[in-house]
């Protein structure tokens, strides 16, 4: 993999010192496309996709340099699901038929999408445990985990998409500070207000039907 990302080198060089850590041009890079990003999903904006897409792999070469494996592989199959959520708010079908639009989970479907956060978190915390020299593998693991629901969410424009994404932020902020990426603390603590106000932006959009089913 490091003969691979090779060619990348030149943007893992550190453009200025933030809290004694280095910030990387591919960081800098990341952190301005997945603003844009956050903003254009509040906006239901297709442009959020591609936008998606490319801070995706730019992060995964970040993190896997720096031996967070569960938020490098994560990072991957965020690209692929961008490219699956692209789809979805091109061409993607409600249970009724329609078009997507802004809904909201019903009571089955969120107890099952918790049911499973809570099962595969652990799974793959015990993985990293034993299968890579992570330095965090339960807390690399959780954000891994709830992140792949949060995606679906979107993907899907249920709007419970963005209260995960509030709890995913606050433990990214957590994880990355330890591992002193300074600048993409600064990208999850934004994203916590952020997702608040998605909330809100899509609670008004919101027909004025019952919950649709997971």
């Amino acid at each position: 993999m490091d003969a691979l990302l090779q060619p990348l080198q030149a943007l893992l060089l550190p453009a200025f010192e933030l809290l004694g850590s280095p910030i990387t041009w591919i960081e800098i890079i990341a952190f301005a496309l997945a603003v844009w990003m956050v903003i254009c999903n509040m906006r239901v904006h297709m442009l959020a996709w591609p936008l998606a897409i490319i801070s995706s792999l730019l992060y995964f070469v970040l993190f896997w340099s720096g031996k967070l494996y569960g938020e490098a592989s994560l990072q991957l199959l965020f690209a692929a699901l961008a490219l699956w959520g692209w789809w979805q708010w091109l061409r993607g079908k409600g249970e009724d038929g329609l078009a997507l639009r802004v809904r909201r989970l019903s009571p089955q479907g969120l107890a099952m999408a918790v049911l499973a956060t809570l099962l595969a978190w652990p799974a793959l915390g015990f993985f990293l445990l034993h299968q890579t020299d992570s330095q965090v593998p339960f807390w690399d693991a959780f954000p891994t985990v709830a992140s792949l629901l949060g995606q679906w969410l979107l993907a899907r424009k249920y709007q419970e998409n963005w209260s995960v994404w509030v709890l995913v932020n606050i433990v990214s902020v957590a994880l990355f500070a330890y591992k002193g990426y300074w600048l993409t603390v600064l990208l999850y603590a934004v994203f916590i207000p952020m997702s608040v106000a998605g909330w809100r932006a899509w609670a008004r959009r919101l027909a004025p039907a019952s919950p649709s089913p997971a």
